[in-house]
């Protein structure tokens, strides 16, 4: 049986906008470099064309500095697709200019309009389950819409802490397989993943604990060569992709794409 978690048809991507130099941080380490960008974002839509996929890449949205991460707008799921409601005002209008790319695709489409926020970056969606990671990003109230929307469809929701600092969930940590994840020291010893078997970032590569399984390829971020060599002792086929420009607005590989296999 196909494992719907990493495995996908599809995904839809947004090409980084010239505005992005003026993208959300945390912290300001520079402007991103746009053409480095670009090319960053031409490779990581190669590797995903490489699996088979199916891989729609939007046009950049000026008015939108922060559109190129577009997973925080939505979450796909095999049954239908979910549209977010993002913590960060200005990232709001993002949503209703993905919605219909989603409603092309998805016979069911479910909008999130109640008071609460929750972004795509803060859930982990694993084989037998749906984590979400509280943050500044994601309050509580956006958790229980969500799991009142997914119930219909038979998922099981599970609420874990994100560490102090860190923006998004997905920031320290990464599905592998059913059974495996990739996380930074810090997440994991929260008991979060104390039912799966977990693979640690490095020393000093936490930076690469956002990675995404897709198909056959693990996608990692370039420069973590001791995180990889685990990796690929534990017989993952690991492909790497620059992410120095996306890393200043802190993003990582799974906030480039929507990954989906659509039932429709």
């Amino acid at each position: 049986m196909t494992a719907k978690s990493y495995n996908f048809s599809h995904a839809l991507c947004r090409l980084p906008a010239r505005s992005s130099v003026d993208g959300l941080r945390a912290v300001d380490t520079g402007a991103p470099d746009f053409e480095t960008f670009v090319a960053h974002h031409n490779d990581y839509v190669a590797l995903l064309r490489e699996t088979g996929a199916h891989v729609t890449v939007l046009e950049p949205l000026e008015a939108f500095p922060d559109s190129v991460f577009v997973e925080d707008d939505a979450l796909c799921l095999q049954e239908g697709a979910v549209l977010m409601r993002p913590g960060a005002p200005s990232r709001l209008g993002e949503v209703a200019e993905m919605a219909p790319h989603l409603d092309a695709l998805y016979e069911e489409v479910v909008r999130m309009d109640g008071d609460g926020f929750i972004e795509g970056g803060d859930i982990l969606t694993a084989e037998r389950e749906i984590l979400i990671g509280l943050s500044a990003r994601t309050d509580q109230a956006g958790v229980d819409e969500f799991r009142r929307v997914v119930d219909r469809w038979g998922y099981t929701v599970r609420v874990v802490e994100t560490p102090p600092g860190v923006l998004h969930f997905k920031t320290d940590c990464s599905l592998l397989d059913e059974e495996t994840i990739l996380s930074t020291k810090r997440l994991a010893a929260s008991g979060c993943f104390d039912t799966y078997r977990v693979i640690h970032t490095a020393d000093g590569e936490e930076a690469c604990a956002n990675a995404i399984r897709f198909n056959e390829f693990v996608i990692m971020p370039a420069g973590f060569p001791k995180t990889r060599e685990a990796l690929e002792r534990s017989g993952y086929d690991v492909r790497e992709v620059g992410n120095s420009e996306a890393a200043k607005l802190d993003g990582g590989m799974s906030c480039l794409s929507l990954r989906f296999s659509p039932s429709s």
